[in-house]
């Protein structure tokens, strides 16, 4: 977790500051719903950000909905054609699909 971000339950909330408004802000991460969330101070804002959790897991309770975002395992990422080429060049001399490849390098990257 980043300093930019609060955890409450198994949600994630992402935090912003606006000098414009003088307000912290947020919103929810890891839903298909944009719930958002702000506060004067990051006291307030993380009470803000906990009633946001509740009031959006009783709504989702109330209509029969899952409040989590579903993850399917598979995304499309945009890089350059070099950094594809290199990619598919270097999994194949390790005798592993791109796909394979690619699973890793996020897996170590998150976990080191």
């Amino acid at each position: 977790m980043t300093d930019n971000m609060i955890k409450y339950k198994d949600f994630y909330g992402s935090v912003e500051y606006s000098a414009t408004d003088e307000c912290f802000f947020g919103k929810i991460i890891g839903t298909t719903d944009l719930v958002t969330f702000e506060g004067e101070s990051v006291d307030n804002l993380k009470k803000a950000f906990v009633e946001a959790v509740e009031d959006y897991l009783a709504l989702c309770k109330e209509i029969g909905k899952e409040p989590q975002k579903s993850y399917k395992g598979s995304f499309n990422v945009r890089i350059s054609p070099e950094l594809h080429k290199e990619a598919t060049i270097t999994a194949s001399r390790k005798g592993i699909s791109l796909n394979a490849f690619v699973e890793k390098a996020i897996y170590e990257k998150l976990h080191s």
